[in-house]
């Protein structure tokens, strides 16, 4: 019974480690490109409202597809109003499957977060051999 209760324990602690880790970085592309404009405390419980709406992945997905439509017009649109068009987009995937409208790579490029949450495993990997090919 208490090595059933310990691992659910463990099991409950590593979704919170990762409830946490999604949750920093949805704030962290937001702090990248300081989304949150003037409305700081409105901004942040909107965002909350969102974090408990939507799973993080598709969140980041939504701030970036946004941002990326936002560096079309100057100046860029921030706070509540750019929450609320990502909030739009999340609105139009409910129940669809999700296409995003950019690569893993340029997802990559724009946050400098790993693109794994949101687009797979299907990503390819570059690696590259420490030893030089041989040609014989």
């Amino acid at each position: 019974m208490i090595a059933t209760q310990d691992k659910y324990l463990e099991a409950e602690s590593v979704m919170e480690i990762w409830e946490e880790i999604s949750h920093q970085r949805v704030k962290y592309i937001v702090d990248s490109y300081q989304l949150d404009g003037d409305d700081n405390e409105d901004f942040y419980d909107y965002l909350e409202d969102l974090l408990q709406a939507y799973a993080p992945p598709q969140i980041e997905l939504a701030l970036v597809e946004v941002l990326i439509e936002g560096w079309r017009n100057f100046p860029l649109v921030r706070g509540i109003q750019f929450l609320e068009r990502s909030h739009n987009l999340l609105k139009s995937w409910e129940n669809k499957t999700i296409n995003p409208n950019i690569s893993a790579m340029h997802f990559r490029l724009i946050t400098g977060l790993d693109p794994t949450p949101i687009f797979g495993m299907s990503i390819p990997q570059t690696t590259r051999s420490i030893f030089p090919s041989i040609s014989k």
